[in-house]
């Protein structure tokens, strides 16, 4: 029984790997072919057989290049990538199995692998690595592959954390800055990571979970390989045709692999096809070859661009935390396409010329992984099914890293967990893995016994606890070894938000809602985290016991420039629904609401909603809905408004962004992983967009707040003349002019609309009190009248009582009460239906 849990699995995009903890170190477990890694790859044969690994991705290989012969969809029973499509509504279909999987039965498919590679045990509890950047669809399928396989513990670990986990263990440099650049198969990660005498943390991520060695790939196929095919024969008839043209691009992406290969250690590479390695013919009749002399310099032209893509994420990672890359320590390489002397150039250029090559790119995110696994304890519930009650049952509590070397360990015996019979006395010696120190016997017992532990520096200690009687007669214990990563802290709280949980909030002053985070659930919070919002508004009423009666809490995950903008340019999570089918009393319109969202380590979610009203709490396992792939010709209109407003608003450089989105569409429309990358990069622009139709709106916001300001100036200027103000503070009114200038000032230097906008409103807002004030009411009155004279022409929400309070109204005008007419005007205007609501809205 292992009372940590051990064992790291990295399921990569298109390489995976498992290691476990040995004597303290993190050893990867080779698969059957004695490699490291092996591809993330399944086949599924006539005789219904799963083939997993090298031998698929091989079938794979053949399989696409017979797929030319006749051009049909669906035929293929090999699966590649589909890590890309995680947390989506997309399927791949088998012919020989007779149906489709989702991505997380294919991922289980490649967990029951690796699991398999370990012989000598079962394993229940895993820990998973998934890119910084995965959203929480695709964390939970990730969740969800691992319990198809029967695993009862499953910990999520951001890959980048594993990596900075093994990196940090071995570095000689304790503290500083460092910056793992994780450049994948499918996913690229920037994590930015401080140490402060050997405690890591986590300062801040960036990152694309689509963009990776993948789109290198078919950067060589579309402006390599297709364009020399399409000069040396007429394949235009399968180029026009989407779904030809992606088959023909599978085809030859192996081409493009090797070439990526090669051209990481020579200085060029004719890709060469032989004869019928592509079985079709062109227009002409001609079946077509590949011959084409690649250089490193066609390489930079075509990877050079997506490489800056990442690098570009660097940069902005560390601009935002006012660091240079010459602050750096180390940059950390993780994944097999850093092995490119063109993206370390490019590196050791723009970012810093500290670029550490000491880790192996491939293992350090499982090896990191089986690290981090062994600081994290075994659930109860996997314990109790794998005890072995006849041997003597022990319970350790320790710290699982230190940067110490004198520490001390919880000891105690769970005679009520063991079956068998043991002495009265019994006698602990814990052992180093290096046989370099012992703690010698120590008696213990049921009660806690502390014993002093002395750990060798700079590496995970291993120890095995040997148990005797009096007579110095050896026991059988469980469990019977422990380890302690010693010059390394933090581990337990280095995982964070990569991005803002929030939701939908409706702002009067700009008239819609925007996407806002809820409080503790901000971007880079360490988790597990607790975020709450107090005080949100229903805007209908809810029956007791009618499920037709809804309350819609959208919630959404933002990157760090979100806040502000259209929640619908964020990514949904789920839609929470809660219905009058459980609450115990009537509803009304306007009522509070205050929402808590716990986020577990592995960033899975629970709801809850409080009903001050009812005294009332409605929780909720958050679901997280999966995402479906847009349609291609869904994109091509979104691309082609976005290109409308960008000439509108002159942003010219979103503009041409749009232009080759368009142009990439077409060449990749034909996947639904394409597409999904395709929209994912749509969303940025038009975050951007937003931005840039803000910035065109300055100009108008600037001056109302200036005319606002201005306007309330000369009131209380005119009121200290004229010796209005008996009943007013002026003292109070002129030190809010004071404050009100300070503000001003700093909106206009950030040019802040959304706080232009809310300070404008306040100033109306306290300009209109004070004029009523000083007209004795005369304000107020205009606005019965007005409401009196308009009754027919607006809408109401209850008629009959608006008519009551109008008519109350103006009788106090009629009594010369002018100044008890604000509360009834309230009454009033809640029951305005064309009237702006409360500021805190969910749906």
């Amino acid at each position: 029984m292992r009372n940590k849990i051990d064992y790291g699995i990295d399921l990569g995009t298109t390489n995976s790997a498992i290691a476990r903890m040995e004597n303290g170190i993190p050893t990867i477990k080779k698969s059957g072919t004695l490699k490291d890694t092996f591809p993330s790859c399944i086949n599924f044969n006539k005789k219904q057989d799963v083939i997993v690994g090298d031998a698929a991705y091989n079938t794979m290989k053949n399989d696409n290049a017979r797929a030319l012969k006749t051009f049909e969809n669906g035929q293929t029973n090999t699966f590649f990538e589909f890590k890309r499509t995680m947390g989506t509504t997309h399927t791949y279909e088998s012919s020989n199995m007779g149906k489709s999987f989702s991505s997380e039965e294919l991922s289980a498919e490649i967990l029951k692998t690796l699991k398999s590679v370990i012989k000598d045990e079962n394993i229940s509890s895993i820990v998973i690595t998934v890119p910084a950047k995965f959203l929480n669809p695709q964390n939970e399928a990730t969740i969800k592959a691992a319990k198809l396989l029967g695993f009862k513990h499953i910990e999520l670990l951001q890959e980048p954390v594993a990596a900075a986990t093994a990196y940090g263990l071995d570095s000689k440099s304790k503290d500083g800055f460092w910056l793992v650049f994780d450049f994948g198969g499918g996913t690229f990660d920037a994590a930015l990571i401080k140490a402060e005498e050997g405690i890591l943390s986590v300062k801040d991520t960036g990152g694309d979970a689509w963009l990776g060695g993948k789109n290198l790939d078919e950067a060589i196929v579309d402006q390599i390989i297709i364009p020399n095919l399409q000069q040396n024969f007429a394949i235009e008839s399968v180029l026009k045709d989407t779904d030809k043209k992606e088959i023909l691009r599978n085809a030859v992406k192996f081409y493009a692999e090797e070439a990526k290969i090669q051209l990481s250690f020579k200085d060029s590479h004719n890709v060469l096809s032989n004869l019928g390695d592509l079985p079709f013919e062109d227009d002409n009749g001609d079946e077509p070859e590949i011959d084409v002399l690649v250089t490193q310099k066609d390489m930079e032209n075509v990877l050079g661009p997506i490489f800056q893509k990442a690098i570009d994420i660097t940069k902005d990672l560390l601009k935002r935390n006012n660091l240079k890359g010459s602050d750096l320590g180390a940059l950390i390489l993780v994944g097999g396409p850093t092995y490119s002397p063109i993206l370390r150039r490019m590196l050791k250029e723009q970012i810093t010329d500290k670029v550490d090559t000491t880790v192996d790119p491939m293992t350090v995110v499982a090896k990191g992984a089986a690290l981090f696994a062994s600081t994290i304890s075994v659930s109860e519930e996997v314990k109790e099914g794998t005890r072995d009650k006849t041997k003597l049952q022990l319970d350790l509590k320790y710290e699982a890293t230190s940067v110490e070397v004198d520490v001390m360990i919880n000891l105690k015996v769970l005679k009520e967990k063991t079956t068998g019979t043991f002495p009265e006395k019994i006698f602990a010696d814990i052992i180093r893995s290096d046989e370099a120190w012992s703690s010698g016997k120590k008696l213990i017992s049921e009660k806690a016994s502390l014993i002093d532990l002395v750990l060798a520096e700079g590496r995970s200690n291993s120890f095995e606890i040997q148990v005797y009687d009096e007579q110095g007669n050896k026991l059988e214990c469980q469990p019977n070894q422990f380890s302690i990563l010693q010059g390394i802290g933090g581990l337990e709280g280095m995982q964070v938000l990569p991005y803002h949980i929030g939701i939908g909030r409706h702002y009067r002053s700009e008239k819609k809602d925007l996407f806002f985070p809820i409080k503790g659930l901000e971007k880079t919070k360490r988790v597990p985290a607790i975020g709450v919002e107090n005080g949100l508004k229903t805007r209908s009423a809810i029956r007791p016991g009618m499920i037709s009666d809804i309350i819609r809490i959208p919630i959404y995950q933002g990157d760090y420039d979100a806040e502000g903008t259209n929640p619908l340019l964020n990514n949904l999570i789920n839609e929470v629904v809660i219905t009058g089918e459980n609450l115990p009393a009537f509803l009304p319109e306007g009522s509070d609401v205050d929402i808590t969202i716990k986020v577990d380590k592995s960033q899975i979610m629970q709801f809850s909603a409080y009903f001050p009203l009812l005294n009332y709490t409605e929780e909720l396992e958050l679901e997280i809905k999966p995402t479906e792939s847009p349609e291609k010709e869904f994109l091509a209109q979104a691309i082609t408004n976005a290109k409308k407003t960008a000439s509108k608003v002159s942003a010219n450089e979103i503009k041409d962004v749009l232009v080759n989105l368009e142009e990439q569409l077409e060449r990749e429309g034909g996947s639904p992983d394409g597409r999904m990358k395709i929209q994912n990069d749509l969303r940025k622009e038009l975050l951007k967009l937003d931005s840039a139709e803000k910035e065109t709106e300055w100009p108008k916001v600037q001056q109302e707040l200036k005319d606002s300001f201005y306007e309330f100036e000369n009131l209380i200027k005119k009121i200290k003349e004229n010796s209005d103000g008996e009943d007013l503070n002026l003292n109070q009114l002129e030190n809010h002019i004071k404050e009100y200038k300070s503000t001003i000032e700093q909106i206009i230097k950030d040019k802040n609309i959304k706080t232009a906008k809310e300070l404008t409103d306040e100033i109306d807002s306290l300009d209109t009190e004070i004029r009523n004030e000083v007209s004795g009411g005369a304000m107020d009155v205009n606005k019965i009248k007005y409401h009196d004279r308009e009754f027919n022409t607006l809408k109401w929400k209850d008629k009959t009582k608006a008519r009551q309070l109008i008519n109350q109204g103006l009788q106090l005008i009629a009594d010369g009460r002018t100044k008890d007419l604000r509360p009834i005007l309230h009454q009033i205007w809640d029951l305005r239906i064309d009237a702006e609501g409360p500021t805190e809205t969910p749906e």
